[in-house]
């Protein structure tokens, strides 16, 4: 089982109190070049930046320059995550990973390849049917020049997110409750409340946040049945690799010389944003998921209790010794 794993680890709850502080001080030093920027932007123009809200910041600079800095304090979380886990709990890459001997690349890439042709079959297909809510915003240097941040940093991006939450946080909650919903639904929580701040809490308010929570709450289902992340970093990377290369607008988080600029009200993506892939393509996911990779017994891996392995061993061995001295 995939929590189980922090058992062969040092997993005193102290170790993930300590961990989490580092890596959100890692988080707020990796920011410091972005904020850097921004001021000085904002002194050389003129503009205050009293008052502006996020979409407005993130316009400031030069989108490729706003991205790889925006991007790069979630690549030094993950180099400090990486570095707590192996030298605050002597825990390897892989078990933080997955439970399996060796991580599963065929499954991140078929989540990675699933996810990306139908979340870019909906861009295009909305893309045709409404082309008036969108312009060509397609130009050569710039999107190549965005093509090798995306695949360089997009990945750092989002791994350090999953294995914040999916691997890091979902292991040690689960260690300390000693039961799998409690960390599936605290890191659900707390992944939909990492994107409280993101632009689009500002033009669609805070239903979006259901979108963000429930995305959580989707990976969370898959690493627990899957017994491993694979599954959830292929999709996490499929979903804003492609989003950043094809379609951007001035109210999001990732404002990006993609091909297709979105021009139309906020208030019009509610139901392809929140409601459609929460409530409908989701759940198809994980059907589908569940057939191809055989998961059972769904009650016990969302809902069922941990034990220490070591613990139960010694128990087995203490009530076969005790039945031994019966006889």
């Amino acid at each position: 089982m995939y929590i189980e794993q922090a058992f062969k680890v040092l997993h005193e709850w102290w170790r993930y109190f300590v961990g989490l502080i580092i890596v959100i001080l890692a988080v707020i030093a990796g920011q410091i070049p972005f904020a850097v920027a921004v001021f000085m932007k904002s002194y050389e123009t003129g503009e205050s930046l009293q008052g502006l809200d996020n979409s407005k910041v993130m316009s400031l600079l030069e989108p490729n320059l706003n991205l790889l800095l925006m991007l790069l304090s979630f690549a030094v979380g993950l180099v400090a995550l990486l570095f707590v886990a192996k030298f605050l709990h002597n825990q390897t890459v892989v078990q933080l990973t997955t439970a399996r001997s060796k991580i599963d690349w065929k499954r991140f890439w078929f989540s990675f390849f699933l996810w990306g042709i139908i979340s870019s079959g909906f861009i295009w297909f909305d893309y045709f049917m409404s082309p008036e809510d969108y312009i060509l915003n397609f130009k050569l240097v710039p999107f190549l020049i965005l093509l090798l941040i995306v695949v360089i940093f997009i990945p750092l991006q989002t791994s350090f997110e999953e294995y914040l939450f999916r691997g890091y946080l979902m292991q040690g909650i689960g260690v300390v409750a000693k039961n799998r919903w409690v960390p599936l639904l605290v890191t659900s929580l707390a992944f939909g409340l990492l994107h409280i701040a993101n632009p689009e809490v500002d033009k669609l308010g805070y239903s979006i946040m259901i979108f963000y929570i429930g995305t959580g709450l989707f990976l969370g289902i898959m690493t627990l049945m899957d017994d491993g992340m694979e599954l959830s970093l292929g999709f996490h990377a499929a979903n804003n690799f492609f989003a950043a290369l094809l379609v951007s607008a001035d109210w999001t988080a990732l404002q990006t010389h993609s091909v297709l600029k979105d021009i139309s009200e906020p208030s019009q993506a509610i139901l392809t944003e929140m409601i459609l892939p929460v409530f409908v393509v989701f759940p198809i996911l994980l059907f589908i998921m569940s057939k191809k990779y055989g998961w059972k017994n769904w009650k016990n891996k969302l809902f069922g209790s941990i034990l220490d392995p070591e613990k139960e061993t010694l128990k087995s061995i203490g009530n076969h010794d005790e039945n031994t001295t019966n006889l």
